[in-house]
Formats: C-alpha cells, sequence, structure tokens
C-alpha cells in the first residue's frame, strides 16, 4: 500500500509539520506500508510577514526511514500546485492524507486535489486539526467548502469539529465512527474520530539534573510550564494573570514561558520586512471578521507590569526539538489556557513526560483532560477559574501515573491501524 501524506515537511517549525514526520514515521514501520511526505516549500503568501522554516535543528529527524519528501508546492506559485498533482499521480497512492489546519490554503489545496481525483481513485483523508478558524475571515467559508469537499473520509480529534464540519456542509450525510471502518451508503461520507496522539520525538533523559537546571534557570520548587508559539488564541495573558493571583499568596511558585513570538521571527529594520507588515495589514483589516491587530500581542509585557520578574521565566525563541526535554523535565504543570478550541500538540508532548495540564474546558480539552484525574480544568476567560485550577494542582497533585495511564490509549501505532482499517 502506498500513503502520501501531504504537510508541512520536517524543516518547517510547529505542531503542523511535528504531526506530519510522526504519522509518516509510524507508517514507514509496517512493512506493507510505501510512505511518502509531499511538503510546501512555501505554505502562506508571500506578504505574511513571518519566518515558518526551523533554522535552529540540526539532526535528520526521519534518518533510519525509508519515507521519502519531496518539496514541492509553492503557495505563491499556481504552477507549482499543478506540479504537486503530477508527482502524487505518479506515486499512485492508495490513501493521500491532508493536513488542514488553515482555510487560507484551501485554494491550492482545492487545485491539487481536483487533478488528482481525475486521474486517481485514491481515498483522500483530510485530518482536521480545526474546522473553524482561529481568526475568522470572510472568505473562510468559501475555500472551506471547495477544499474540504474534495475528501472521502476525515479525521477529527474532538466531537466539536464533527459538528462544524455538519455545519460547513449541512445536506451532507455523514458517518461517524472511532474504529476506521468506511462509511456504507450511497453519497455518504466517513467521519472518523481519533485523537491527537502522543508525539514519539521527545523523551526524557534520564540523566538529567533537574534541580541543577532549576537553579540554573532561576526557578521555585512548584513549576508551571507555557510552551509553544506565543499566539494570541492560545491566552498566554490569561495565564500571566492568573498565575500572579497564586504568586501573591505563594512564595513556591514559578512560571516558566518557553516559545516564540509568532509575529516576531523577520528582522523589523529590514524594508522587506515593513513592507511584508504593511500589506499583510491591509488585506487582514479587510478580510478578518474581528480587526485587531495579532502583531500587537506582547504578552510577555504584562510579567514587569505585575511585578513578576523574579518568579516568572521567559525563553522567549524556538526551541529545538532536541532541547524541549529540558523544559518539561524542570516543570510540573503544563497550562494550556486557551481561548480557542484547538488540538494541541503541547498536550500531547506533555505527556511524554508524565506532566499533567491545567486547561479551559473547551473543545477538546473537555474530552481529554478529566477534572482531577490527568489534570484539572477551568472555565474559559474567567481569571479566578484559572487561578483556582493552578492553586488545586499545587494542594492535589496529580499522580504521575495518571498521565502514562492516559496516554497508553493515544499511541501512533494505533491510530495508523485505524486509518488502514487492518
Amino acid at each position: 500500500m502506498k500513503i502520501v501524506i501531504f504537510g508541512p515537511g520536517p524543516k518547517f517549525k510547529g505542531g503542523i509539520a511535528n504531526y506530519t514526520l510522526s504519522l509518516a514515521k509510524e507508517f514507514a514501520k509496517r512493512d506493507d506500508v510505501e510512505t511518502h511526505i509531499v511538503s510546501w516549500t512555501y505554505q502562506y503568501p508571500s506578504i505574511i510577514p513571518r519566518d515558518f522554516i526551523n533554522r535552529s535543528g540540526s539532526a535528520n529527524p526521519l534518518e533510519g526511514t525509508n519515507v521519502k519528501v519531496t518539496y514541492a508546492t509553492n503557495y505563491n506559485n499556481p504552477l507549482s500546485w499543478y506540479q504537486t498533482a503530477d508527482i502524487i499521480n505518479n506515486i499512485k497512492p492508495d490513501i493521500l492524507i491532508v493536513q488542514w489546519a488553515l482555510a487560507i490554503q484551501g485554494l491550492p489545496i482545492n487545485t491539487i486535489l481536483k487533478k488528482v481525483k481525475a486521474k486517481t481513485d485514491c481515498e483522500i483523508i483530510f485530518i482536521l486539526h480545526v474546522v473553524k478558524q482561529k481568526e475568522e475571515s470572510i472568505i473562510d467559508s468559501f475555500l472551506l467548502k471547495r477544499a474540504l469537499g474534495n475528501a472521502d473520509s476525515y479525521i477529527v480529534h474532538a466531537h466539536k469539529y464533527y459538528e462544524e464540519l455538519k455545519q460547513v456542509f449541512p445536506e451532507q450525510k455523514f458517518f461517524l465512527d472511532a474504529t476506521g471502518k468506511r462509511a456504507s451508503q450511497p453519497n455518504e461520507k466517513t467521519v472518523i474520530k481519533l485523537y491527537h496522539p502522543v508525539y514519539d520525538m521527545f523523551a526524557p533523559d534520564p540523566n538529567f539534573d533537574k534541580e541543577r537546571t532549576k537553579k540554573e534557570l532561576g526557578l521555585r520548587k512548584n513549576v508551571f510550564i507555557f510552551f509553544g508559539f506565543i499566539r494570541r488564541y492560545k491566552g498566554l495573558h490569561n495565564v500571566i494573570r492568573a498565575f500572579a493571583k497564586l504568586a501573591d499568596e505563594r512564595d513556591d511558585v514559578s512560571l516558566l514561558i518557553v516559545g516564540e513570538s509568532f509575529w516576531n521571527t523577520l528582522d523589523t529594520n529590514k524594508f522587506s520586512t515593513k513592507i511584508k507588515k504593511s500589506l499583510f495589514g491591509a488585506v487582514k483589516k479587510i478580510l478578518l471578521k474581528k480587526k485587531e491587530d495579532e502583531s500587537d500581542y506582547r504578552p510577555l509585557e504584562l510579567i514587569n507590569k505585575m511585578n513578576l520578574d523574579d518568579k516568572v521565566v521567559a525563553v522567549n525563541r524556538y526551541v529545538p526539538n532536541e532541547e524541549v526535554h529540558k523544559y518539561f523535565q524542570v516543570s510540573d504543570c503544563n497550562v494550556l489556557f486557551y481561548l480557542v478550541a484547538t488540538p494541541s500538540g503541547v498536550e500531547s508532548t506533555a505527556y511524554n513526560f508524565s506532566v499533567p495540564s491545567v486547561a479551559t474546558r473547551i473543545g477538546h480539552f473537555s474530552e481529554s483532560i478529566s477534572d482531577g484525574y490527568n489534570g484539572y480544568l477551568a472555565e474559559p476567560n474567567d481569571i479566578d477559574s484559572m487561578y483556582l485550577a493552578m492553586k488545586k494542582f499545587i494542594e492535589h497533585p496529580i499522580p504521575k501515573e495518571n498521565i502514562t495511564a492516559a496516554a497508553k490509549n493515544l499511541s501512533w501505532n494505533n491510530y495508523v491501524k485505524v486509518i488502514l482499517n487492518r
């Protein structure tokens, strides 16, 4: 069987690239599967003022596998869209898996899939990391329908996304299943309800000196971690405010913030960056339903404003996979006070280190976190509730064995078995 995964390849930053990598490596473990990644070269319009390439990692994450990677699709070059379809058609896959997270990619993906469907009879499966966009625009509905309409099957990680999919296609009949069984009725499409697997690229270092590293970083006894790209929808501003309430009454707590400011990766003094920021800002004002400019989102400024400099440690840069273990191994609790429901690769990463999470009671987290068992839940946009969840974690710690037990059901092996239905 031949599998093609279309999504960002290993040279890109971020959770979707890690997801593509882990999924491909799991398929490659099987003797009966030939695995390909067909990747973007440029994922977004060139006016977006951000560097998406991982320039800090050194290891080859696919070393020792037979996964074949082809970088082909440039968002800004429509000719490459047709070339991508030709590459996929020449492979003649049995299953084409499309990583879906942003409606803006709907135009090239629709073009690619139309040509693939015309030449092959492969099953097209969309992994829906989101359906409703974090930042909604006036063209989302059009792009969603155009691209997602090409699918034979969908994978969702929370029931919420199944409901959103039904809103996109109100006339479509769906068959919802968690085992890999496909729809059997005419005009019915399959929706496979799965989970966000635990990343296999991260592992604790058995020789890691936790106490020495805590001392080097200036961390106190109880460490809460916020990890990943700093974006408004992840609610870091709420994390800091909730932590401030906790820090007012305790001297044994620290907040460790590790991540790159999403819109601050290019040299702002360069003329090209200034042009990109200007053009991108103008387009966003036209298209976005909400007019706030996320490039002005600077939650780290709250640290000083709230006099938290001695209790908050910020590592404000992109951390390559080789360094991730260091920050989770010094941490006691992972904080996910998101504003918008979305499956979190950070939650998955925390499982590798048996670190429990406190999260807002929205979307995926309501299903993946059992309050009091493998974490605690707080009400969204409620600072007091978030503070109480963090306080509860300290007063009633979550046993690490609970995290280990929860992670056992989230393997890539089972995930791949369901996709292959065998």
